[in-house]
């Protein structure tokens, strides 16, 4: 649950707000003043304020420079009226995450919440470098202590302090973003803005805009001038995950920000001046795709200067005891029950898998055998329904056998007409993935995109594709 501080004179809209993001499982806060936000800003910092620009007295310009000086990392979402984008472009080079134009369209808005929420806690949650194990906060942290881990302890500790651009190399789910959230928190721009950006999440033809922004009329649709995440982030740090797989036009752009510190924005001819600290990352083989011609080699010698390299889980295994309570502490504490802990046969399972997905699908399969637990400590049986049998190498939570009912339902599922036997079975699976997600996050659908690594308008997309009927909400 995050708490928001919604500061407009609009007594209607501040009562809308507070209802639709209570609903979204959020505390709220209303002010109806530049001054009196100022005063709630002051009296307690909240996770997002979500500002109006003109209101009678201190205006939302000044009330938003006076939070930044208290909180500089507070995140503050700008709305405005059409005839005032100049302003909210002005807030937002000065620091503010993004702007909103009245009117707006309120899955837009909880979207842009999300993200900025997404940001604050970024910027603010600390990821903490274990010192020896039990050792860790509740924040979150890299954990372990094995000598491969000391060694990406100690290569932060180098390269924080300095402006170098960082790439950081690594699989999937080896924990590439905290190291980059580490070095950002140890740097001297820790209390500037910090913006993620991945790669592949964003589909091509937007991460060019998402990047660097555009102007009016830059292509249909671009009704009024908009700010990039560079721009935004100007004096503080951008993470470029998944660098490796950015469109080859986009590097070019990328090469010139990182050699002459300048960028443009779409359909504009102005040159300006950003100064961003660059991390990146990625878990392709560069060297390969600048052999393919799917990366630029002179970007990738741009990037390889400073390189930390994060290992596999299969390499570090002495660290998963230490990482299994940790996220069982973790989750326990989220979910409000007692950590029931590990039996030795569970710790044995967990030691003998070789995790493809490494610390993420640690993680996951902990906290799945940690929801479906009867109370008690974890057995044996009860991680190996998450995490396999090692020795076949059989997916961690997909229960397949060849003699199971799991087979015979999809034997079923292709026998019924149509035209799309695979599409209608990967839909019976999403619509009951879906509405399990629903169940256990009571409705929220927020909190539902958070658990199954969506986005709320593609969940809410899906929701509506199936037909699923969930508890009545504002949105």
């Amino acid at each position: 649950m995050a708490e928001i501080l919604i500061v407009d004179d609009d007594g209607q809209l501040r009562s809308s707000f507070e209802k639709l993001l209570t609903a979204e499982g959020h505390l709220v806060r209303t002010a109806s003043s530049g001054e009196a936000g100022l005063e709630a800003v002051q009296e307690r910092i909240p996770d997002l304020v979500v500002m109006d620009v003109r209101m009678p007295g201190m205006d939302g310009l000044e009330a938003f420079e006076a939070m930044h000086r208290i909180e500089p990392r507070l995140p503050v979402v700008i709305m405005t009226a059409y005839g005032s984008t100049d302003t909210a472009i002005k807030a937002t080079k000065l620091g503010a995450y993004d702007y909103i134009l009245k009117p707006f369209d309120i899955p837009d808005v909880l979207e842009l919440i999300s993200q900025a929420l997404e940001a604050g806690r970024f910027m603010r949650a600390k990821v903490a470098l274990t010192a020896a194990p039990g050792e860790e906060d509740d924040s979150e942290a890299l954990i372990g202590q094995s000598r491969a881990m000391n060694e990406v302890y100690k290569s932060i500790g180098r390269v924080a302090g300095t402006d170098a651009l960082v790439l950081i190399r690594g699989e999937s789910g080896t924990g590439k973003e905290l190291v980059a959230r580490a070095i950002f928190q140890h740097s001297q721009r820790s209390k500037r803005p910090f913006m993620i950006i991945n790669c592949v999440a964003i589909p091509d033809t937007l991460l060019e805009s998402e990047l660097f922004g555009y102007e009016k009329g830059a292509f249909t649709g671009a009704t009024q001038r908009r700010i990039g995440k560079i721009e935004q982030a100007n004096h503080g740090a951008v993470f470029l995950d998944e660098i490796g797989d950015m469109p080859v036009n986009i590097q070019a752009k990328i090469l010139r920000l990182l050699q002459e510190k300048k960028i443009e924005r779409l359909g504009g001819r102005e040159t300006i001046d950003v100064d961003v600290r660059i991390i990146a990352a990625t878990n392709r083989d560069l060297e390969a795709a600048v052999a393919e011609g799917a990366f630029r080699e002179d970007l990738y010698y741009r990037l390889k200067v400073v390189t930390l390299t994060i290992p596999p889980l299969r390499d570090r295994k002495e660290d998963i005891p230490q990482l299994a309570n940790y996220f069982l502490r973790r989750f326990a504490r989220d979910m409000d029950m007692d950590n029931p802990g590990l039996t030795k046969e569970a710790l044995e399972a967990l030691m003998e898998y070789n995790w493809p997905g490494n610390v993420r699908e640690l993680a996951n399969a902990l906290q799945k055998t940690l929801v479906f637990s009867r109370g008690g400590a974890l057995g044996g049986p009860d991680v190996l329904k998450a995490v396999g049998d090692s020795k076949n190498g059989s997916c961690p939570l997909a229960p397949y056998s060849p003699d199971g009912p799991l087979r015979d339902w999809v034997r079923s599922c292709l026998a019924a007409p149509g035209d799309s036997a695979f599409d209608t079975c990967m839909d019976q699976i999403g619509r009951l993935v879906i509405r399990e997600a629903l169940e256990i996050t009571d409705g929220n659908r927020t909190r539902a995109a958070k658990l199954l690594g969506l986005s709320r308008p593609t969940l809410l997309a899906k929701i509506e594709k199936y037909g699923l009927r969930i508890k009545a909400q504002i949105s």
